[in-house]
């Protein structure tokens, strides 16, 4: 008598296939934002490359203009510190910024911008023309 106290009566519970076909469906959605994921995690890499790039090339351009008479000397920037010699020029976290000797006084050299989270690197020329090899 007491258990019938209890006992609901018209309400039922999830069957054991609807509970399988949520799980499957959870399944699929997953399995379709998983990668989806992943790519923007890479783009956001390369972003952040990109914008150490510019980033340095500003800093030395900088560097240039106020000590015109000197040969801008190689530096090698890591993981969210400036320069020591580019004091406006920091690499974000993960990335290292290298930056070449200037070929004569005025002119900057290279900047290579690596990443530790994805393989290549992004080439900054003294013109400023890009070229990447980041995936």
């Amino acid at each position: 008598m007491i258990s019938a106290f209890y006992k609901k009566r018209g309400q039922r519970g999830f069957t054991l296939i609807e509970l399988m076909i949520v799980i499957a469906i959870i399944g699929i959605l997953a399995a379709i934002a998983i990668p989806q994921f992943t790519a923007y995690k890479k783009r956001g890499y390369v972003a952040s490359c990109v914008a150490d790039g510019k980033n340095a090339l500003t800093g030395l351009t900088a560097y240039v203009g106020e000590n015109p008479t000197l040969i801008p000397a190689a530096e090698t920037i890591t993981g969210a510190s400036a320069g020591t010699t580019y004091t406006t020029v920091k690499a974000s976290a993960g990335n290292t910024i290298a930056i070449a000797a200037g070929a004569s006084a005025g002119q900057p050299g290279v900047i290579t911008v690596t990443s530790t989270n994805l393989t290549g690197s992004l080439i900054v020329d003294a013109a400023g023309v890009q070229t990447h090899t980041l995936q």
